[in-house]
């Protein structure tokens, strides 16, 4: 098995609003990429590992950039599908000065939605030594969400090491309930799940770490890792239980990209050999080095500035 790192999502143009003010009011944009998975894959491409990227895009002006930002940041696009009929998704992001900015979504329908089974039987699971699925992809579609579920699958059976964040998004499920039952399925299948407090509140009931972290080993998973805030995060393993402390930054920009560049802070020192309690903790780093950026994924570390950031 080669060592690497396997994803796929939906990766969308990204307007970024230049000005603080309602989304109706703006008069200029700048153009990034979004998308949970695309931001978790930069951030592992960005030091130095092996990932690729699996989505179906359209052919359009967004579709291309996406594909210059796959290839600026050395990220395999060798499973990136074409659609002749569906648009590439995009969305609006607002500025703030504090809190969480306003988005709007242009994604109902997108080529990404069309993503099915057909799509991964092209992938050889054995070529890579990581994968890393949220809740996000398996929402935009039936077929999806059979494709995400035959990754599970294949992952298991290929030997790969699974990690999954629920990453909510309510608005895109047909339901909450279906949403609930989906995701924690999908969590049963993974070795690390890695949910917030807020997350772990709606799928289980409860925002105490300890309560989800119990939850999700007994699911199955090997190990859970609860994020909380700037609080950093709690780990259970099958034979351990504690918190690795956050990273305190001066000043917060922007909340989102924050749990993705956690995740790849955690996959990454795990694809190194760390042990969980270094992956967690450079974790926190990456997340913390995230909010001080306006950018769902700009401000994502190399090496040497993560190596800074963690020795300040």
């Amino acid at each position: 098995m080669k060592s690497g790192l396997i994803l796929a999502g939906e990766p969308m143009g990204l307007l970024i609003a230049q000005s603080e003010g309602s989304l109706d009011s703006v008069s200029g944009y700048d153009l990034a990429v979004a998308g949970a998975e695309f931001n978790v894959a930069v951030g592992v491409a960005r030091l130095g590992h092996r990932v690729t990227y699996m989505t179906k895009l359209g052919k359009d002006p967004f579709g291309q950039r996406i594909i210059h930002v796959l290839n600026e940041n050395k990220i395999g696009n060798e499973f990136v599908a074409w659609s002749d009929t569906k648009k590439t998704g995009f969305m609006l992001k607002g500025r703030v000065s504090q809190g969480d900015p306003d988005i709007f979504y242009f994604r109902a329908g997108s080529a990404a939605s069309t993503l099915s089974v057909e799509d991964v039987e092209k992938i050889r699971f054995d070529e890579y030594s990581h994968i890393h699925l949220t809740g996000i992809l398996p929402a935009l579609s039936e077929s999806t969400r059979a494709a995400v579920n035959l990754m599970f699958d294949k992952a298991r059976q290929a030997g790969l090491l699974i990690t999954f964040d629920p990453n909510l998004r309510p608005q895109l499920w047909p339901s909450q309930d279906v949403m609930i039952q989906s995701i924690n399925d999908m969590a049963s299948k993974a070795d690390i799940v890695l949910p917030g407090t807020a997350e772990g509140k709606i799928l289980m009931g409860s925002d105490d770490p300890k309560k989800i972290n119990a939850f999700y080993r007994n699911l199955g998973a090997k190990a859970v890792i609860t994020k909380v805030g700037s609080q950093g995060a709690y780990v259970t393993t099958a034979t351990e239980e504690y918190l690795v402390p956050g990273f305190k930054v001066d000043k917060v920009v922007d909340t989102v990209g924050a749990g993705d560049g956690f995740a790849a802070g955690v996959i990454t020192a795990l694809m190194e050999g760390l042990p969980l309690k270094e992956a967690v903790r450079r974790g926190n780093a990456i997340g913390a080095i995230q909010v001080t950026s306006r950018g769902d994924n700009e401000g994502l570390p190399y090496p040497d500035q993560l190596k800074a950031f963690m020795e300040k």
